[in-house]
């Protein structure tokens, strides 16, 4: 009797974490917020530094910093103006493409940032460019 129990029990727990796998995942979608809401939510804080600090709120790109240079064939301190690209302009692609990118000597942080995360920045920020 015990072991007819213990099999029912087993095949129930089975049955329900396949129902709850299928349902969950494939009902991501299903979710308290949208995906510009998530988009903004990573916008202003994505793993640290918020991408509005340095590409403007609405994606509009803006100086970051200048600084004096000496080079080693130079006499002179040259000034060097560093600016963060406009964002809010580019195609999906591009914007993935330079999301993630580990390039050295970046000013920009890499982020490690999902496709879906990515979708939804991108998401959030195509939709600013039509709001005033």
């Amino acid at each position: 009797m015990l072991k007819l129990i213990t099999l029912i029990l087993l095949s129930n727990t089975i049955l329900l974490s396949d129902f709850v796998e299928t349902n969950l995942v494939q009902n991501s979608t299903n979710s308290f917020i949208t995906v510009k809401e998530y988009g903004k939510m990573l916008y202003k804080n994505p793993r640290g530094i918020g991408c509005h600090l340095c590409h403007g709120l609405k994606g509009e790109g803006m100086f970051i910093a200048s600084y004096k240079h000496k080079t080693k064939n130079e006499k002179e301190l040259k000034t060097i103006k560093v600016y963060a690209p406009q964002i809010s302009n580019m195609d999906f692609d591009t914007f993935s493409k330079h999301t993630n990118r580990n390039k050295p000597n970046s000013i920009m942080p890499q982020y490690f940032l999902t496709k879906s995360e990515i979708q939804s920045l991108y998401t959030y920020l195509t939709s600013k460019k039509n709001d005033d």
